[in-house]
């Protein structure tokens, strides 16, 4: 196959991973913040412990990153086509996708929030932040440097599920692999293909360690919003000076004791 012949399958199945790793990283970041945050709020020792839900939730997340996701492409296959009308191509596979990364993006976001000092929390709370308050303006600020990291892990990783779902008629560059490359035996198109999705991983790689970085330089900082009330505490009042006591009664000396009339 010559060059021009592999462009215009190159250009059409290069948009169809974008847009497959595009939407399915959306549903995974919009869903797996709020599960992510209720693990953390519901762990052991956090604002809102609550051992039912974290174990019920936590199980549910461990059952969603275990399955194979070859395994859950083809589970999903009823669901799918309830969901979207239609059980293959890229809008097809963005439902098998989501689901894949959610539990996986959540554990991640858990993780994140994990390492947020515990010290800012116990200031927001006395000085009389709700959960909402801790959330959005503690928690989700100070992990935002691990948030973008994870992030960048959960769109490399769903662009290696897009690839296996190709292979199962999603489409993207997964099935230009192994439609042309393995089944026709295309060994230009099949390294090709290869080539452009190392190059796709190594750019989103790093744009993410940018962001990471940009955010990491400035600083884990208190949030203006908790700095009021955080000022330095007034210095205690020296206490009084205790009475002079007489030498030899050991009490008080009168007032004036000492003074010549």
């Amino acid at each position: 196959m010559s060059w021009s012949d592999m462009q215009p399958l190159l250009y059409d199945n290069t948009l169809d991973t974008l847009f497959m790793v595009w939407w399915s990283t959306v549903y995974a970041v919009l869903i797996g913040i709020p599960i992510g945050v209720l693990l953390h709020l519901t762990d052991r020792g956090a604002m809102l412990q609550n051992t039912v839900v974290y174990k019920v939730l936590g199980a549910i997340v461990n059952i969603g990153r275990s399955l194979p996701f070859l395994i859950l492409i083809v589970v999903l296959i009823p669901f799918t086509r309830l969901l979207v009308g239609v059980s293959i191509g890229p809008t097809g596979a963005v439902v098998p996708l989501a689901i894949a990364a959610i539990p996986f993006f959540a554990r991640l976001v858990e993780a994140a929030l994990r390492e947020v000092d515990h010290g800012l929390v116990e200031a927001a709370q006395a000085m009389g932040g709700g959960t909402w308050t801790i959330i959005f303006k503690v928690l989700l600020p100070q992990a935002l440097p691990a948030l973008v990291a994870g992030t960048t892990t959960t769109v490399i990783t769903l662009i290696g599920y897009s690839a296996t779902a190709g292979a199962v008629g999603a489409g993207g560059l997964g099935n230009l692999a192994y439609t042309y490359g393995y089944q026709q035996y295309e060994t230009g198109l099949m390294i090709t293909t290869v080539v452009e999705l190392i190059v796709l991983v190594t750019l989103v790689q790093l744009l993410g360690d940018l962001i990471v970085r940009r955010l990491a330089g400035r600083g884990t900082r208190v949030p203006a919003t908790m700095r009021v009330g955080l000022r330095r505490a007034p210095a205690a009042a020296a206490p009084l000076a205790e009475p002079a006591t007489s030498p030899e009664a050991g009490t008080a000396a009168p007032l004036g004791a000492g003074k010549t009339p």
